[in-house]
């Protein structure tokens, strides 16, 4: 027996039958954007950066884990933007709401191993990261991959994957360089939305959201393992992290300068395409003693 979808108000009906025929192909092809690594000149510097690895991620990463398995204390300076970068997204709201997701991602993931300090204050480690790049998430496009994804979840065993169009991506370099100014680790991060991981959200950086808390983790796991990560990490995430995703308090209170994550609520909101602002949480200006 075929099934058939009628959609509210219109008399057309279709067959199902050719998204079940088609759902394979569909994941076996699950579209992605594509971002070049680029330097964006910030980097003390790029000599010591190995060639560049990943298929998801690309990355060219530098890291000096004798140095690094001294360091107790460690500073985030607040995400910056190449001009080229900045021009590409004319909302500076927008803009930030890429840098804080960074940023907070960064600074809960380093406060498993690390003491996170206030910028401004003394720490054995600074970390400066800065976006080379931000491909745009079309967002009339995630509206419908949207409709679609969540229409399809109603009527078929499995949702549609995301349509491989109008996706977005982020490029971002970073360091960590100790209190005489020497760099310890370094990396050049690129990296494209595809229709499997990341949800569409109806925002110009939608996808660029998503993906800076990737880098976060990224760049957080090779210092904290003081060498180039190997594989997927397939650990269990720690209590402070756990309660850092679900919106509580962090650890440290420096984590509070990158506002809360939005817990459960960004989570649903994600999944039915909400912009990232309806549900992200304004960062806590701390004021120093």
């Amino acid at each position: 027996m075929k099934s058939f979808f009628r959609l509210p108000g219109l008399a057309p009906t279709f067959s199902l039958r050719p998204l079940y025929l088609a759902l394979p192909l569909t994941l076996s092809v699950a579209g992605c954007s594509s971002v070049p690594l680029k330097e964006g000149g910030t980097l003390t510097s790029y000599n010591n950066l190995g060639a560049p690895k990943g298929k998801l991620s690309k990355s060219r990463i530098y890291v000096d884990g004798q140095r690094l398995a001294a360091v107790k204390t460690i500073r985030i300076v607040p995400t910056a933007f190449t001009f080229s970068a900045a021009s590409r997204v004319k909302s500076e709201a927008d803009r930030s709401l890429v840098s804080n997701a960074l940023d907070r991602a960064l600074c809960v993931a380093l406060s498993d191993k690390y003491q996170m300090v206030s910028a401004g204050q003394p720490a054995d480690m600074t970390i400066r990261s800065v976006v080379t790049d931000i491909v745009p998430t079309n967002k009339t496009m995630a509206g419908v991959a949207t409709a679609v994804s969540v229409g399809s979840g109603f009527v078929l065993p499995v949702s549609v994957p995301r349509l491989p169009a109008g996706l977005g991506g982020l490029a971002v370099e970073a360091e960590a360089v100790d209190s005489g100014g020497a760099q310890r680790a370094a990396m050049v991060w690129a990296r494209g939305a595809n229709s499997i991981q990341n949800n569409p959200r109806v925002s110009e950086v939608g996808d660029a959201y998503s993906l800076a808390s990737t880098f976060g983790n990224d760049f957080s796991r090779m210092l904290i393992a003081g060498k180039e990560p190997k594989g997927l990490d397939l650990s269990l995430p720690s209590k402070q992290r756990m309660q850092s995703w679900l919106g509580g308090k962090p650890k440290y209170a420096a984590c509070e300068e990158f506002g809360r994550a939005p817990g459960l609520a960004g989570a649903v909101a994600a999944k039915y395409g909400a912009p990232p602002q309806w549900t992200e949480k304004k960062p806590k200006t701390l004021t120093t003693q």
